[in-house]
């Protein structure tokens, strides 16, 4: 079971990404305006995200849930269960994709905040 973690994680964070690009395109269209007369993103939408890969990320929903996904150096720690060499460095690999995405999506939703602000 331990071994499956990493995955695990790297599965959600996919998860979490995919949910705020379907949030951010689609959902605009498919959602009735609020009672103030606004738009309402789904509940699911990241809107921030703090933190970083050796401290650990914290992923905030706009319904106000909250995701802690392990840090790097944990995952990485896991990826080191593996027995085939192959797979350990297909499961290096993959956390490093998905914590650089997930520093990417940080970026961007701060440069959003900050152009919104000008």
């Amino acid at each position: 079971m331990g071994r499956r973690t990493p995955l695990t994680a790297l599965i959600t964070l996919a998860a979490l990404l995919v949910g705020a690009l379907v949030g951010s395109t689609g959902a605009a269209s498919a959602q009735e305006p609020s009672a103030t007369g606004s738009w309402r993103p789904p509940g699911h939408t990241i809107v921030r995200v703090t933190g970083d890969a050796a401290n650990g990320f914290t992923v905030h929903r706009f319904d106000g849930t909250a995701l802690h996904p392990p840090t790097h150096s944990e995952s990485m720690a896991e990826c080191g269960e593996y027995h085939r060499a192959v797979a350990r460095v297909r499961c290096r690999t993959e956390v490093r994709v998905w914590y650089r995405d997930l520093a990417a999506t940080k970026t961007a939703i701060n440069w959003a905040r900050y152009d919104a602000r000008r």
